[in-house]
């Protein structure tokens, strides 16, 4: 029978901050940016981005950092059933900071941390005898009862035939023979920690290190005779990694010269960032042993995750998908600062986005109440009251939801804040407008500031969503003014991490046919703007659906789909709009306003209509388009 995981890594877990400063102390960071971190959760998200099943054993807190580790693994596509909450300790904390490109300056906050009371209770066999391989980390061979965790793993794993990998990972303060303020330093040699690793190391299959962790391990800084003290207890193939010069594996004999052994090719990639390029390294390794490629070629991937590593900020967030992978692989270097590569981050960027739309973006139904200005038009609106009044316009989309995958909303922080706030955390998919209503050419809120710097104070969950009234034939002035303020916003987008939604209504503009939307579509692209999302008006024949398709899909494969907007339009023309959309698979939902909420905010201001009754209104408005658009994309489905 098959094995259910691919790997199961054990050990460190740990959030990572990050100092978002390059090029000074760590004592004069003024800002961090937070990412999962540890050794073994590092190589669990890598080996799943690389497309294998993987998972994690280790422990967080009951708090907050806890939680961000389990969602952003589950993020990741790591199974998380490994992933045990301890109520009585805090999870890890490392401060990280980029000096130079020689040093990395760090401090681990791990005193009596959750990882670090793993025991052998928590280690279940019924979860190892899923897995084909099992990575054991070195720290956790630092202490007895973690130690006793890990050799059950190791026992019970080998008793079902996976295979057994080690990363020496050495980090000396970890082992208690190095101070707190040495968490950058990579080598202090140590009897002890030589004599408990060269214990553990006849159990594996494969061991991988640095020239230093070899020397730990070995018990000498010569590094040929350390590798030939390790291949004395162990038969394990020997992976050694060694900087610029890429890695060799030693699978016999260890020979007299470590260029003698089978190595893959390097990269010549700018050192901006060494830091977790070891897992990463580790990841791409995984990805070839287990997929039984040769040592070269299993090298040549754990190489070049490594480059990517090494070329930018951070450590999991750093590491490539399998479609980036092979097509580095194929194009090659175009300049050595991959972070710097245009075509390059734009495929790492759309190959791993994470959206927490319930775990699925693939279906986008949306309750669409950003609007400000025609509410503000309303009678009786005042500010509050519109505050109000999308609290109960959130309430309505969240009984729709019930908890369920696949909806969200469009709200604004001018008039909804509270709701916006509100939503966060609910599984919502959230787009929250960046236009100022009915601009043209088009301007911003204030609230983001000239250079769009406000971003950065935005929920990372929050999708930005920009209104642009463009038209094919709009002069060349207007056009070059308008693409110039989406670029300025779309680039401070994906700088704070944000997905980024471009709504286009050529119809307001002028007059359209099948190609106006296509055309605006590739005039985009041309400016260099790749959005996650399209919103487009409902289009009421397949050719102009399908070159608008074409223009998307020729530019950007990996998009995340098409919302279609409703401009207020009657239920039966959005039923058949939907029914003409929901043909294409690109064509995620919808993304719905005024048809629902409408005539009840006109009601509700007036005070014609109750709370109760306004939110049982538009849920009931709400619910009906859902069911309209699930009954057109099942009825394209059966039609295909």
């Amino acid at each position: 029978m098959g094995k259910k995981l691919d790997v199961i890594t054990i050990g460190r877990s740990s959030v990572d901050l990050y100092g978002a400063q390059v090029g000074g102390r760590l004592e004069d960071m003024g800002s961090f940016q937070k990412y999962i971190g540890g050794s073994p959760t590092n190589i669990a998200c890598g080996a799943a981005r690389l497309g294998l099943r993987s998972a994690v054993i280790t422990k967080v807190g009951d708090e907050h950092m806890g939680r961000f580790i389990r969602e952003q693994l589950a993020r990741e596509g790591v199974d998380t059933r490994g992933v045990i909450t301890d109520p009585a300790r805090l999870t890890a904390l490392v401060l990280l900071g980029i000096r130079d490109q020689d040093q990395f300056p760090l401090i681990f906050y791990r005193e009596n941390c959750a990882d670090m009371a793993l025991t052998e209770a928590d280690i279940d066999p019924n979860f190892i005898a899923e897995a084909r391989a099992v990575v054991a980390t070195g720290t956790h061979l630092s202490n007895p009862k973690t130690e006793a965790a890990v050799l059950k793993a190791l026992h019970l794993a080998r008793d079902q035939g996976a295979q057994l990998a080690l990363d020496i990972d050495y980090r000396p303060n970890l082992w208690g023979v190095a101070g707190h303020g040495a968490g950058e330093s990579r080598f202090v040699e140590s009897a002890r920690v030589t004599e408990k690793l060269q214990s553990t190391l006849p159990l594996f299959d494969l061991i991988v290190g640095t020239e230093e962790e070899f020397h730990i391990a070995g018990g000498s800084t010569d590094t040929i005779a350390a590798l030939r003290a390790v291949r004395a207890v162990t038969d394990a193939t020997l992976v050694c990694k060694r900087g610029a010069k890429g890695a060799v594996a030693i699978t016999g004999a260890v020979p007299g010269d470590l260029d003698e052994a089978e190595s893959g090719p390097g990269f010549p990639i700018e050192v901006f960032n060494v830091l977790g390029a070891g897992d990463g390294f580790f990841a791409g390794l995984l990805k070839g042993w287990l997929d039984g490629e040769s040592w070269p070629r299993a090298l040549e991937y754990a190489n070049a995750c490594g480059a990517f590593a090494v070329s930018r900020h951070g450590c999991t967030p750093a590491y490539p998908s399998l479609v980036e992978l092979d097509f580095f692989l194929r194009r090659g270097i175009i300049r050595p600062d991959l972070r710097n590569d245009p075509e390059l981050e734009q495929l790492h960027w759309s190959t791993n986005r994470q959206g927490r739309m319930g775990g699925d973006w693939r279906q986008c139904r949306v309750f669409a109440f950003d609007h400000r200005a025609q509410l503000e038009e309303m009678p009786g609106y005042t500010p509050a009251r519109g505050g109000a009044f999308k609290r109960l316009c959130l309430q309505a989309a969240l009984q729709v939801q019930g908890g369920r995958p696949g909806y969200g909303i469009l709200c604004d922080s001018r008039i909804g804040r509270d709701a916006l706030h509100a939503a966060s955390g609910t599984g919502l998919w959230i787009g929250r407008p960046a236009e100022w209503p009915g601009s043209r050419p088009l301007a911003l809120e204030p609230e983001l500031g000239p250079d769009c710097g406000g971003l950065q104070e935005w929920a990372r969950e929050n999708v930005v969503k920009l209104l642009c009234f463009c038209h094919p034939e709009d002069a060349p002035e207007l056009r070059a003014e308008q693409e110039a303020t989406v670029r300025r916003l779309f680039t401070a987008a994906r700088r704070n991490g944000l997905e980024f939604l471009l709504e286009i209504i050529p119809s307001k503009s002028g007059p359209v046919d099948d190609r106006s939307t296509a055309t605006l579509i590739r005039q985009f692209y041309a400016a260099g703007i790749y959005p996650d999302w399209w919103k487009l008006e409902p289009m009421t024949t397949r050719a102009a659906w399908q070159n608008a398709i074409d223009a998307i899909e020729s530019h950007d494969r990996h998009t995340r789909g098409i919302v279609v907007l409703g401009l207020d339009a009657p239920e039966e023309e959005l039923a058949a709009s939907f029914e003409v959309a929901a043909g294409f698979p690109l064509v995620r939902g919808f993304a719905v306003g005024r048809t629902i909420f409408g005539a009840v905010a006109r009601a509700w201001f007036e005070e014609d209509l109750s709370d109760a009754e306004a939110v049982a209104e538009m849920a009931r408005r709400y619910g009906r388009l859902c069911d309209i658009w699930d009954k057109a994309r099942l009825a394209a489905q059966v039609a295909a």
